[in-house]
């Protein structure tokens, strides 16, 4: 990876001589940091029930806090977060249940400065397995684990069994034992508060010594307030809504505006800070998307001060040219977690069958659109893993396993252990996993084999002088073999599809249409919010870090099914399952049930992967103390990042060098 990142810097240096030295620069406003990202934001400001848009995410960590755990990077586990949480006692029921009754901090505030309370936790886990979020069409993960929580999210539960609230500073939340042992334990306490005030006025949350349960705040009024209707209007309005519109939050910053793709945000002067205590400074934030081309010029002319997540391969070296050729300016790089994918609509028609997937996977060359796309900055991704993943580089050997060689002088039970441990790490190999490398043969015997045998006229397809597979359906009637391809409008990805996929797609007889659509509408139909319109979809995705596949499954049918895709196959949520239910710190049984979770997924292909990739974020060096690499995400690496006056440091003169040997 170095010398990857060696060889673009030595690009750039190139590109920097040729185009000459450094340029004046811009009056810097250190009361505001612009940051420009390639991907547009959809609005999905509140939670993950309508997508997860990357850009959406971002905003999510600006606004929102308090979340009763966090991510303790230093020690690479979950922990309670001691800013929000002022105690936490687990407490394990003989069925196995598990309850962790927690205590608040006394000081929290919502950024108008009302308390949060217990009260508002309860309130965020009832909004988020109630029905009625179903209702306005909100899929996506829930917390399942909590006891209760099925009749709860069916409607045929008055009260959430698994959630009591004891006081204003005091609830509890009780899992399933099924869900134990939970590799990464502590997150099944995630939870951040909601205003019921803002999202469902007129309701308050009842706890009777049964379970939380929503209710009239006035009780007078008969007919249940609670309702869809009531959060179609409070949720999904378009002006005001607090999906789009968060107007009572409690993180580091607060949205003051979000219009025409931009948005705006002041410094929360009431966040109380992250668990370290850390709190950020720079007043006021604006965040948008840009065209790739404009971003540099951007950043020079002082438009921009962040460049954040730059992935293309003429974005990379025009960043890097600018850094090396411009003390002024500065770079970051880092391991992406995540990857491009194309998801395949599996529900109903052609993809449905498993032959099809994978004779477009042989059929694909997965290398040049990889190229094409991210260039040398990128790797090809066999896998449904990103280069950052710590799975990923334990099994690829460029994160050390922590089996720990004995002593000399230790027992020999010590040394077999180790032994044994050694020996199961050399066992778990990246190669198992099928690679699908380019072979147009293969995906044309496949498609035989899948009855996509004939042409137009009924007769035997023949190669080279038929152009477009067909196949007789139960009815008799003649089914083309024709798709269709959506990715996000601006794409750089989408010449690569047009170029190299299509032809590819049609040299074994596979007709393909390639369509940009907006991502506020592609988003939708590949979480099946809505119809979906299209047999593919080109995305690039971000983990997780609770790395828990099993949520990306739904029942359908008495059949777990990947929910974007609508491939169902029980060994992989299998699979997936025994992944989450490694007991925790089990590294090498996580990665052994990791690796069997990649095979599986390779052969039956829910989405096909392309690529993974290095980030690089791009800036001027007044943004300082701006720990990216180490961060989740920009919002995180704000937390102790500042823009002051930067002083170059100078290099030591010939005289001064030898003055200090």
């Amino acid at each position: 990876m170095r010398k990857l990142i060696a060889c673009l810097l030595a690009a750039a240096l190139l590109l920097a001589v040729c185009g000459g030295g450094a340029e004046e620069q811009p009056a810097r406003d250190y009361d505001r940091l612009t940051v420009a990202v390639t991907s547009p934001m959809t609005g999905n400001f509140f939670t993950g029930r309508w997508g997860n848009n990357t850009s959406d995410t971002d905003v999510r960590a600006l606004i929102h806090g308090y979340n009763l755990v966090y991510w303790d990077v230093a020690n690479g586990v979950f922990a309670h977060d001691p800013t929000v949480v002022s105690g936490i006692m687990a407490t394990a029921a003989p069925g196995g249940d598990r309850t962790y009754t927690v205590v608040l901090q006394p000081d929290l505030v919502w950024a108008d400065g009302t308390p949060i309370t217990a009260w508002d936790y309860a309130f965020s886990l009832l909004l988020s397995l109630s029905p009625e979020m179903d209702a306005l069409g909100g899929t996506g993960e829930k917390p399942l684990w909590i006891v209760g929580a099925d009749a709860w999210a069916a409607g045929e539960a008055g009260e959430l069994t698994g959630v009591r609230v004891m006081g204003e500073d005091q609830l509890s939340v009780t899992m399933k034992g099924e869900y134990f042992p939970f590799f990464y334990e502590l997150a099944l306490l995630s939870c951040e508060p909601a205003p019921i005030s803002v999202i469902a006025p007129g309701v308050r949350v009842a706890d009777q010594g049964r379970g939380v349960y929503l209710t009239n705040a006035d009780e007078a009024v008969t007919e249940p307030v609670f309702t869809a209707a009531l959060l179609e209007r409070t949720l999904l309005d378009g002006e005001t809504g607090y999906r789009t519109h968060p107007t009572l939050t409690c993180g580091p910053y607060v949205l003051t505006a979000y219009a025409d793709g931009v948005a705006e945000f002041d410094l929360n002067p009431r966040y109380k800070g992250n668990a370290l205590g850390q709190k950020p400074t720079i007043p006021h934030i604006t965040f948008r998307s840009m065209a790739q081309e404009e971003m540099i010029p951007a950043l020079q002319r002082g438009e921009v001060q962040l460049v954040n997540k730059a992935a293309g391969t003429d974005l990379v070296g025009e960043g890097l040219a600018l850094a090396a050729g411009d003390e002024a300016f500065g770079y970051s790089s880092y391991l992406r977690s995540g990857l491009g994918f194309i998801s395949f609509n599996a529900r109903d028609g052609i993809l449905g069958d498993n032959a099809v997937r994978q004779a477009i996977a042989c059929a694909t060359d997965r290398d040049a659109l990889m190229a094409a796309t991210v260039g040398d900055n990128g790797q090809r991704a066999d896998g449904y893993f990103g280069l950052g993943q710590w799975m990923y580089r334990l099994l690829n050997g460029t994160m050390p396993n922590p089996a720990r060689e004995p002593e000399e002088s230790a027992s020999a039970a010590d040394k077999a252990a180790y032994a044994e441990a050694m020996a199961r790490w050399e066992a778990l190999q990246l190669s198992d996993i099928e690679a699908y490398p380019l072979d147009p043969a293969q995906a044309a015997m496949l498609l035989e084999e899948a009855g996509w045998n004939l042409n137009s006229a009924g007769e035997a397809f023949r190669p080279g002088q038929d152009t477009l597979r067909h196949r007789r359906d139960e009815a008799g009637n003649l089914t083309p073999l024709t798709l269709r391809l959506a990715y996000a409008r601006g794409s750089a990805a989408g010449a690569a599809l047009e170029e190299i996929l299509v032809p590819a797609l049609a040299e074994v007889g596979i007709s393909l249409t390639v369509e940009a659509i907006p991502l506020a509408e592609l988003l939708p139909q590949y979480y099946h919010n809505v119809s979906a319109e299209y047999d593919m979809y080109f995305l690039a995705t971000n983990f997780s870090l609770v790395n828990d596949p099993s949520a990306a499954f739904g029942e359908e049918e008495g059949a777990h099914v990947w929910l974007t895709s609508g491939v169902a196959d029980e060994e992989l949520y299998e699979a997936a399952v025994a992944m989450r239910k490694t007991q925790p710190g089990d590294l090498l049984g996580y990665c052994t049930a990791w690796l069997a979770f990649q095979v599986r997924f390779a052969e039956v292909l829910p989405a096909m992967p392309i690529y993974s990739n290095i980030y690089f974020d791009f800036y001027p060096r007044v943004l300082q103390s701006y720990p990216i690499e180490t961060s989740i995400s920009w919002p995180q690496a704000l937390d102790s990042a500042f823009l002051a006056d930067y002083v170059p440091e100078e290099t030591p003169t010939l005289e001064e060098e030898e003055i200090f040997e």
